[in-house]
Parts: structure tokens; sequence; C-alpha cells
């Protein structure tokens, strides 16, 4: 059965491109004009679709989304919402499904050119972009990004794991960029999210794709910083993250 379903995987991962990279094509204009014409909440509102699309795109390869929070996060108040990172479709994942809370990424620097739509949104919605081998360049990017979540009330989404886990298995979390935020952030709730078998759309590379996947995004419960000490807080963090990781 394996074998059938990547040989049925290879039609529909075309398909898939198509539509995935016809909505990054039609969306980039778009959001130029949302910036120019309405300005940040202009461009949230085209970028919100946008995620709604992709995510719609994925629906060719038989993949189900499902969406757990029990939890009533404040909008009136700034997050950072810490999450385990298995693939790209992370990012759409969450955007849509915490959308309201207008979520910003931590990105590496390569991505903000040469990305129909992706880049153009990295440079212009408010995201942070650094280089990971500079820390002259990231630490500050991250500091004055934390300083940005604080005052407009964002939500701040970072990965600690730096890297996509290729098999689901959680790597080890790094906890600087994360320190910084909290340093900066100082008033954020912090929110656990564990994302479930995105890594399975991958699973042979970018092509072809998996298909018939599940793909499950849960907040965790939320942490109130107040009172605890920074590395107490990274740990209860980090647990509730891997707490309902399935491999």
């Amino acid at each position: 059965m394996g074998a059938l379903k990547r040989i049925i995987s290879y039609p529909l991962s075309i398909v898939f491109y198509l539509f995935f990279g016809l909505t990054l094509c039609v969306f980039q204009p778009l959001q130029w004009l949302g910036v120019k014409l309405g300005g940040a909440k202009s461009h949230r509102g085209v970028i919100n679709l946008m995620n709604l699309c992709l995510l719609r795109c994925l629906h060719v390869l038989g993949v189900r989304i499902s969406f757990k929070n029990q939890y009533k996060l404040p909008k009136d108040r700034s997050l950072i919402v810490v999450s385990n990172h298995q693939s790209m479709f992370d990012v759409p994942l969450i955007s849509w499904y915490l959308h309201s809370h207008k979520p910003k990424f931590i990105s590496k620097i390569e991505l903000g050119k040469g990305i129909p739509s992706i880049s153009f949104n990295l440079r212009h919605g408010g995201h942070a972009l650094i280089d990971r081998k500079n820390p002259k360049q990231s630490i500050p990017a991250i500091s004055d990004f934390g300083k940005y979540i604080s005052e407009n009330k964002f939500a701040a989404v970072i990965y600690p794991e730096g890297t996509r886990s290729r098999n689901g298995q959680p790597k080890e979390f790094a906890h600087t960029g994360l320190k910084i935020l909290m340093k900066r952030a100082a008033d954020a709730l912090i929110v656990p999210v564990t994302i479930n078998n995105s890594w399975k759309l991958v699973r042979y590379g970018n092509f072809p794709m998996g298909i018939g996947v599940h793909l499950t995004l849960e907040v965790q419960e939320p942490i109130e910083p107040q009172g605890l000490s920074i590395e107490e807080v990274l740990n209860i963090t980090e647990k509730r993250v891997i707490s309902t990781i399935k491999t």
C-alpha cells in the first residue's frame, strides 16, 4: 500500500504545485496593492486569505487539517508562540489558525528575497529576518522584534529547534532567541503549540509530496511568566510543546 500511495502521489504532487505556485504568484501583486492602498491592516487581510488558500491547496493531496485549542487566548496582549517545526507548511498552518492574534515570524534572512509572495510578506509584514551565522545581526534583530511585538500586542512565533525535524522527532531546543524575546516582551503570554504530521508531507523530499496526511495543530496550556524564572518558563514550555508530539 505504501508503494501504491507513492505512485499516486506523483500526479497529485504536480497538480498541487500548480495550484500552490499559482497562489503565490497571484498574491504577490495583491500584497503590493494591500500595502500601498490600505497599509498594514489591509496587508494582513491579504496575507490571511493567502494562507487559507495555501492550506486549501493541500486538499489536492488528500490532506486533512485539525485545530485544537481549549484555551481563550487574549487579543489585547502580546503573545510568544513557541512551536515545534516539521516543514514549511507549519507557517501557513499557524498563520491561519491564529490569524486573529496577528502572528509574526522569525525567519532566516535568505527567505527575504526570491520567493513570490513569501519574501514580500517577510519584508513588509513586520517579521524578523535573521542571519543565523551572524550573532551581531541576529541578536539585535530579535531584540528589536520583541520590542515591536510588545508595543503592538502582536504574537511572535518562534521555532526553538532552529531547523525542521525530518521524522517528527523533536530536536533539542535552542533557548537563546526565546530568552531575548521574553526579556524584550516581558508582558507577553507564552503559548506552547504542537504540530503533528507536517513532516510526512515532505518525507520523500519536495517531490513527490506525501498524500493522505492528517495535519494537527494543538495549542497547549499557556504559561503566565510572572513569578517564574526564565529557566522555569523555558523548561515548562519545552515540555508542553513536545508532550503531544506523535512520531
